[in-house]
């Protein structure tokens, strides 16, 4: 079972190579970020045309996700976190899959920073803890997958002084990461990647890409229920390389 997080940047604009990589790839479920669209406008009928039912959270022009899952309909169980309801942003959305749990979710990026935006993005990762306290008690199948906006470690980014003033780094990010690690989930890309090196994002500006200058930021967590099923784990790099490709590579997990 291959389960994929891809952060697609704008679902409308990239929905053929969204629809590519479903029909290469052909993965049994797939968590979506930043859909950039409404409700509304979620292109619901080309996913399902596609082989894959849909559960989204969207918002016009910014954020949203999605769980898709192949020749089947996800359950919904959650969307949006607790404990700030006048919170309106869609990052999160969890669904139940064949006795899996997986969320999709995209955590704020929290620049420029200090400032609200920075103070948002460890309250909702504080929300995110919580949230998933709760997952591991029900010692269950559980993937939490998506763009946490965290590069965990210095090995995860081409070059720590470039990114060393990004809220992407900042000890307080990095902090709330490994706070959330230390409940019990595993960092399934860096079991299979101890020493780091491996990107799943180059920006789009001064030939990042070319230059192979990236950094990790979509990252897949276990409950050890899941990892108990983990076969492996990788990036679908050269999707990144294709014509108006999103900036993330998609990234994802094989359980048994």
């Amino acid at each position: 079972m291959k389960l994929v997080t891809f952060n697609i940047n704008g679902i409308k604009a990239r929905l053929p190579r969204l629809l590519e990589y479903l029909a290469e790839e052909q993965p049994e479920i797939v968590c979506l970020q930043e859909l950039k669209t409404s409700d509304e406008t979620f292109p619901a009928a080309d996913i399902e045309a596609a082989g894959y039912g849909a559960l989204w959270h969207g918002q016009k022009s910014w954020n949203g996700v999605a769980v898709l899952a192949r020749g089947q309909q996800p359950i919904e169980r959650q969307r949006g976190l607790a404990g700030e309801p006048e919170d309106e942003h869609s990052r999160y959305l969890e669904a139940d899959i064949d006795g899996l749990v997986v969320a999709s979710i995209y955590l704020p990026n929290g620049n420029p920073r200090p400032g609200p935006k920075f103070d948002y993005k460890l309250r909702w990762f504080d929300r995110l803890a919580a949230r998933g306290r709760e997952l591991l008690a029900e010692e269950v199948p559980v993937v939490l997958a998506g763009d946490y906006n965290v590069i965990p470690n210095d090995d995860d980014t081409y070059s720590v002084r470039a990114m060393a003033e990004d809220a992407l780094m900042q000890p307080e990010s990095r902090a709330a990461y490994r706070r959330l690690l230390a409940q019990g989930w595993i960092d399934a890309l860096r079991t299979r990647a101890p020493g780091g090196g491996v990107w799943t994002f180059w920006d789009y500006q001064a030939g990042a890409w070319q230059r192979d200058a990236g950094f990790r930021i979509d990252h897949m967590l276990l409950s050890p229920q899941a990892a108990d099923r983990l076969v492996d784990a990788g990036v679908d790099k050269a999707y990144r390389a294709r014509e108006k490709a999103s900036d993330h590579a998609p990234t994802w997990v094989r359980l048994r």
